[in-house]
């Protein structure tokens, strides 16, 4: 079974409208769900939906952290003169990174809430099968589908851990500049900068892997 897509139309904006309703009210997800397959969404298509949306968010974070290190950076060329200006710059570079970094763990958050209640499901009706062939064969394809997803989301939740340390370094780097604003602190700032690099280098490798197994994991379903 193909899955369906979400074309931007008029239809889908006011489904994002009621969903978004539903949400803000404390709906039960049961609600959610009927109202979305009303529409002809099953819960397949709100993964894949949802999966992507953790994939586009890592890869606007892969470039928000990339810019921030390199704002980061170049502090250390700054005159004293100058530093109260590029305070500003990295006090803007930490936020934008703590934004990104909550946008990705709000995505991941939506990928676990939506997969718990599409396997539940699927394995609930496994039960209803009268052919045991396409019992067995749907069994199977619970089992490789979960398996495949608990990959994938044991990365997403690893890239969430590894922005914990790298938001906090920035942070630390930040309010030391705020209050040492003067050529010594530049000093303090260098030295931990190749830790900083190191880690936002592992970070982006990691976002990367994530990204391509949903990439794989967006087709598996689609082609089932």
């Amino acid at each position: 079974m193909h899955l369906k897509t979400f074309p931007f139309s008029l239809t889908i904006i006011k489904l994002a409208a009621i969903a978004a309703t539903l949400l803000s009210v404390g709906a039960c997800s049961s609600v959610y769900y009927d109202t979305m397959e009303k529409f002809g969404y099953e819960k397949r298509d709100i993964l894949v939906s949802r999966v992507e949306d953790s994939r586009d968010a890592q890869s606007d974070a892969q470039e928000t952290f990339r810019s921030a290190l390199e704002r980061y950076q170049s502090v250390i060329d700054t005159p004293e003169s100058d530093l109260r200006e590029k305070y500003e710059e990295v006090r803007e570079a930490y936020e934008d990174s703590e934004e990104a970094a909550k946008e990705v763990s709000d995505r991941i958050a939506e990928v676990e809430d939506v997969a718990d209640d599409l396997f539940d499901e699927w394995e609930d009706e496994l039960d209803r099968y009268t052919n045991q062939q396409l019992r067995a064969s749907s069994e199977r394809q619970l089992g490789e589908t979960r398996q495949q997803y608990e990959s994938l989301i044991s990365r997403m939740q690893q890239t969430e851990e590894r922005m914990g340390p790298v938001l906090r370094a920035f942070e630390d780097q930040m309010l030391y500049l705020r209050h040492n604003l003067n050529a010594q602190s530049i000093g303090a700032l260098e030295s931990e900068l190749t830790q900083i690099r190191s880690d936002v280098d592992t970070l982006i490798r990691n976002m990367e892997t994530s990204i391509a197994e949903s990439e794989a994991f967006i087709q598996r379903l689609r082609s089932q």
